[in-house]
């Protein structure tokens, strides 16, 4: 698919409306810990400010629900956007309020206006149509560069372009690049191409799998996810995470990847624990004996082995979703190693967003990834080949 391009639209001196996605991590006294998603949104920016234009920017941060809350407030995302323009950006004390319509009202070419929360509005979430109204109305033009959110039908990424027409609304280079990348990455990968597909849920990754199936060589199963295909498989689990109502449809993806001669690996050996805590006593068992009781919280040495070999000769790899429990250190090993192994690795090896984004970032080997997602949510429903409600009113229209 073709996206309306930011380079073909006339915005010279105009005021430009940029949806971002500057969720990003902080600490509790308010440090940003990890400014990859800020980062990422600085070439639209800055391409909108050699044009001469006025930018607003708008994103959200965290869940305030609909409520003015401080511990969500934007003020430290101005500051840093404010050290990486190396210019003063002027922030907003609401979003369509008294403070930002004068503000937006009273804002000059070249000028960086950053809107409050957009999620202390309770219409954002709700796709409020007067919401959205107010905001089309600050700008000439509407850039969305905001991928981490465009799976979400919001006031900001959806709502909002039906006040713009196709000369006035475009993708910015974020999303762009996001889109182009795993359109490719589904439509023509360089095989063998394997998924590395993880996390604690399998509910959350279902349709992605089904997706994944008929366009893949391998798939390699781990976190708290493998536990339901192995306790469908007739293994004794423990108390391990399994999600009962979904044994049938583990069933059908392993019955899937025979049918299509997809190779299904899931783990051989787990860290398992009494209780999930740092300081339980842990232990390495088989996936087929894990003790009555017991949990099971990261993959084993062996299946890192094996991981390993299964992917020496792979030319694409695509990986969503962490091992094990790698926020606890005593259970971050499965991960860290397979990690390592995708980051040495001469396939191209893209990482999906969300928690394997902050597990790559974490021990140091982002660099060596090809490409990292800055969604994980709307990375995953590309992959289940939806169109996503934020990109859909971008693509170019044939004919």
């Amino acid at each position: 698919m073709e996206l309306l391009n930011i380079k073909n639209l006339d915005i010279s001196r105009k005021k430009v409306f940029i949806r971002c996605d500057f969720n990003v991590p902080m600490d509790e006294f308010a440090n940003i810990s990890d400014d990859r998603r800020i980062r990422s949104a600085i070439s639209t920016i800055n391409y909108c400010l050699d044009q001469n234009c006025a930018v607003i920017l708008a994103s959200h941060l965290g869940r305030p629900k609909g409520e003015v809350n401080e511990k969500y407030s934007l003020i430290p995302v101005a500051r840093r956007i404010q050290h990486l323009l190396k210019r003063e950006v002027i922030m907003a004390a609401d979003v369509v309020g008294e403070d930002a319509m004068s503000k937006v009202k009273a804002l000059k070419t070249c000028e960086v206006l950053l809107l409050e929360n957009l999620r202390f509005e309770p219409g954002e979430t709700e796709n409020d149509k007067v919401l959205s109204e107010k905001l089309a109305s600050m700008a000439d033009f509407y850039i969305n560069d905001a991928f981490g959110v465009s799976h979400r039908a919001h006031a900001s990424v959806e709502g909002i372009t039906h006040y713009f027409d196709d000369n006035h609304k475009a993708a910015g280079f974020l999303l762009q690049k996001e889109i182009q990348f795993f359109g490719k990455l589904i439509q023509e990968p360089v095989r063998p191409f394997a998924a590395i597909v993880g996390g604690s849920k399998v509910s959350g990754k279902l349709e992605a799998l089904i997706n994944l199936l008929p366009r893949v060589d391998k798939v390699l199963i781990g976190g708290g996810m493998a536990f339901t295909f192995l306790k469908q498989m007739g293994y004794d689990v423990g108390n391990s995470l399994v999600e009962d109502d979904l044994l049938q449809d583990a069933q059908h993806v392993m019955d899937e990847a025979k049918k299509l001669g997809v190779k299904f690996y899931l783990p051989v050996d787990v860290v398992a624990a009494e209780k999930f805590s740092e300081d339980s006593v842990s232990k390495v068992t088989s996936a087929q004996e894990i003790p009555n009781g017991w949990m099971g919280l990261d993959i084993g040495p062996a299946t890192v082995r094996l991981y390993r070999e299964v992917l020496a000769d792979v030319q694409t790899v695509l990986w969503n979703g962490p091992m094990g429990v790698y926020e606890m250190d005593k259970f971050s090993r499965g991960s860290n190693k397979i990690a390592h192994f995708v980051a040495d690795s001469y396939a191209t090896t893209v990482v999906g967003g969300g928690d394997t984004a902050d597990l790559v970032q974490r021990i140091g080997v982002d660099d060596e990834i090809s490409f990292i997602s800055t969604g994980g949510g709307a990375s995953l429903e590309l992959l289940e080949g939806k169109v996503l409600p934020g990109v859909a009113p971008l693509i170019i229209q044939e004919g």
